[in-house]
């Protein structure tokens, strides 16, 4: 199943997100490895490590999905161990049977993804992590398994809830666990586990962005967004990222008048780029030739992308607003919309062919099955392109009618951006 289901979930994550970037694989050993992952974003986060994980990779995950009519089907057929939770009604006990799996599996050489946080959340740092990733590599240490790995994982998401955003995975260095002797029922010494669960938060603390408060995270966000133009490579992004908040922290305590001065800055420069209807990375000219191509690409595509908007723009209004209306909760928006494509854009495709098929023959409704989503992904990127053409046209528009206005705006980025490296400088960040 897994060579058939892997590269239709790759495909439906490259569709869903505009930009997805790999980092670290080389530090990952060929051996038996635990994946501690960080886990901001629902059912996406797995199907991240299984679609870009160069390596046959299986899960823990708790056994309430296991009753989900598609996610259960999948998480069986992909060699998921269900996890026993007191909050999901079951007795805990039953997790001698995950923990002799998930061993076995890694004495044969296999790969597990673990998210020890325990639940998906959108808090502004790692929450106190779980033992079950140091009891099961130190359990298996001892018994056929003298070389085990824990690998410490970040998935970070630009926008996690926004389709076409943009995602990283980020492995960090490997964690190589030393045997201890276990007791009669497998179990490894308290206070290996707790000193190995605690190498595992602090390596996974140092990947991740962890902050005091969501606000200061978002603050943060915008900040790095304005001072790249949303224009820097993933990894790039995270790093700034973390300075930022580094920079943050230091500045908070040490000079908080500055801080608040800083932050009031920075929002009157959104509000101008709001009144002006101006995005960030409009600020930069495009070059005249990456112009020409652009709407050469437009016209001669425009045709297509009509058609693959009037069949696939209404689903996706549907799925967005049953995306909003089935949870509050933001981790798991982007799970929902990824379940409302793989059904209901599969079912659009099945009635036109249908359709045409009873229409105009057997052979049209193959074409139709062949074609729509072709069609649909002409007018993706045909609509991406146009938006941003007319976010440029309307920043050229300022640069010429309102020139004065532009370069203040020009010179309160540069200005906030001078400040903030000659404050990295002075926080040593």
């Amino acid at each position: 199943m897994r060579r058939f289901v892997v590269p239709l979930l790759r495909l439906i994550a490259n569709i869903f997100f505009r930009r997805i970037e790999s980092v670290g694989w080389e530090k990952v050993p060929a051996a038996p490895v635990i994946f501690a992952v960080n886990h901001p974003n629902g059912l996406i986060d797995p199907l991240f490590l299984l679609c870009f994980t160069p390596r046959p990779i299986s899960f823990l995950a708790k056994a309430p999905l296991f009753r989900m009519p598609l996610i259960g089907w999948f998480a069986r057929g992909l060699d998921t161990i269900p996890v026993y939770r007191t909050q999901d009604n079951f007795s805990t006990s039953k997790n001698q049977e995950m923990f002799a799996a998930a061993r076995a599996l890694l004495v044969r050489g296999g790969a597990i993804a673990i998210f020890p946080e325990g639940t998906t959340h959108s808090e502004p740092r790692l929450k106190e992590l779980k033992t079950g990733a140091a009891r099961i590599a130190l359990g298996c240490g001892a018994v056929e398994c003298p070389d085990i790995f824990i690998v410490p994982t970040a998935i970070f998401y630009t926008a996690k809830h926004s389709f076409r955003s943009d995602a990283l995975v980020y492995y960090g260095d490997p964690i190589k666990v030393a045997p201890v002797s276990v007791d009669d029922s497998g179990e490894p010494p308290r206070d290996a586990v707790d000193a190995l669960t605690s190498r595992i938060e602090a390596a996974m603390a140092s990947l991740t962005l962890q902050a005091d408060t969501r606000e200061a995270l978002e603050l943060i966000g915008r900040a790095e967004r304005v001072m790249s133009l949303g224009r820097a490579a993933l990894p790039e992004q995270l790093d700034l990222r973390k300075r930022f908040i580094a920079g943050y922290a230091r500045l908070r305590e040490r000079d908080p008048e500055r801080l608040a001065q800083l932050q009031s800055r920075f929002e009157r420069f959104e509000a101008e780029l709001g009144d002006a209807n101006l995005e960030p990375e409009t600020l930069s000219a495009p070059s005249f030739g990456g112009s020409v191509r652009t709407l050469s690409t437009l016209l001669i595509t425009l045709p297509l992308a009509l058609a693959g908007a009037i069949i696939h723009y209404p689903i996706y209004l549907l799925i967005r607003f049953l995306a909003t209306r089935l949870t509050r909760e933001e981790e798991l928006v982007a799970t929902i919309k990824a379940v409302g494509g793989m059904v209901f854009y599969p079912l659009a495709y099945l009635v036109v062919a249908v359709f045409a098929g009873l229409r105009f023959g057997f052979a049209y409704g193959v074409v139709a099955v062949l074609v729509l989503p072709l069609l649909g992904y002409i007018a993706l990127r045909f609509f991406e392109q146009l938006d941003d053409v007319i976010g440029r046209a309307r920043s050229l528009t300022w640069r010429i009618a309102r020139r004065s206005a532009f370069e203040r705006l020009l010179r309160t980025r540069a200005a906030l951006r001078d400040e903030i490296i000659a404050l990295a400088e002075e926080m040593g960040v």
